[in-house]
């Protein structure tokens, strides 16, 4: 049976960054990036419904994150300027002239600052279009509390099914996931520590990104300077990105200029899993209309 992604490792400002390809025979260009404490991998259902679609789809982990180097430089690097910094070098080493992106949580505000071109001048006129997965130009701080509390100390299972148990509960904003969509999503987020237990794959310094940068994700100034489509999905129950910003999106940036699109999920909240036909249409039908 044929693998439909191939795995690839990268060196971006100065650090290796995996990410998984799809399409790769297709010129059309889709960049999804995953969410603050996720790996591309979750990026699985959405790359295969846009690959079957024509389009080539990179998913990276970000620095940190899944099998990307972590950083020796938390302070510094876990940050929107350094991920941009990645993402630009991203796109010179694979040829990428022009992408969609598609980025959830996190993988939005990395997108948002791309596309506004104010860190990576030369981002700007590389992004097409840009999908923002319950993610907004301000998140709600009690939101970013409880993020950065489970995310910042993870815990440790001595197996891979009370690990599995603990995804089921803390992501259950996600929505509806099948049983081998969360083993999936276990098994692509699991590492062993020395003691032989399982905990999330990523670095636990990441959420230094919430101390050393503290107004990181407020990124107004980035949102009003975006001139491309941008299509907003919103968990119906998301605690991160409320209603009230979301009518101020409409007022500036690209909703003043009328290319913004808000479609609240229904049955999710932080963040919906890009998994479903009710979810994966919406975006599809977005870009080729912006392509």
């Amino acid at each position: 049976m044929t693998t439909p992604f191939s795995s690839h490792y990268l060196h971006c400002a100065g650090r290796e960054i995996h990410y998984t390809e799809w399409g790769a025979e297709h010129a059309r260009t889709v960049v999804a990036w995953h969410g603050l404490a996720r790996t591309g991998r979750d990026m699985d259902e959405l790359a295969e419904h846009l690959s079957a679609q024509g389009y080539r789809v990179i998913c990276p982990d970000t620095i940190g994150r899944g099998l990307s180097q972590w950083s020796p430089l938390p302070d510094q690097e876990y940050c929107l300027a350094f991920y941009a910094r990645i993402a630009a070098e991203l796109f010179d080493q694979l040829g990428i002239e022009k992408a969609h992106w598609v980025g959830t949580s996190m993988g939005g505000a990395i997108g948002t600052v791309c596309a506004a071109g104010l860190l990576q001048p030369r981002m700007q006129a590389r992004i097409q279009s840009l999908t923002l997965n319950d993610n907004a130009p301000q998140l709600a701080a009690a939101a970013i509390e409880r993020i950065r509390a489970y995310a910042g100390s993870p815990p440790a299972f001595d197996t891979v099914l009370e690990l599995e148990a603990f995804f089921r509960q803390v992501y259950k904003p996600y929505g509806w996931l099948s049983d081998a969509q969360w083993r999936r999503l276990t098994e692509t987020s699991t590492r062993r520590l020395p003691d032989g237990r399982v905990t999330p794959h990523y670095d636990p310094a990441m959420v230094q990104q919430f101390v050393s940068h503290p107004d990181d994700y407020l990124i107004w100034a980035h949102y009003d300077a975006i001139t491309v489509p941008v299509l907003c999905l919103r968990g119906a129950e998301s605690d991160l990105v409320l209603p009230e910003t979301i009518q101020a999106m409409a007022h500036r940036g690209p909703g003043a200029a009328g290319v913004l699109e808000v479609l609240e999920i229904a049955g999710c909240g932080h963040a919906p899993a890009l998994n479903v036909p009710t979810q994966l249409e919406p975006i599809s039908a977005f870009i080729a209309a912006n392509a």
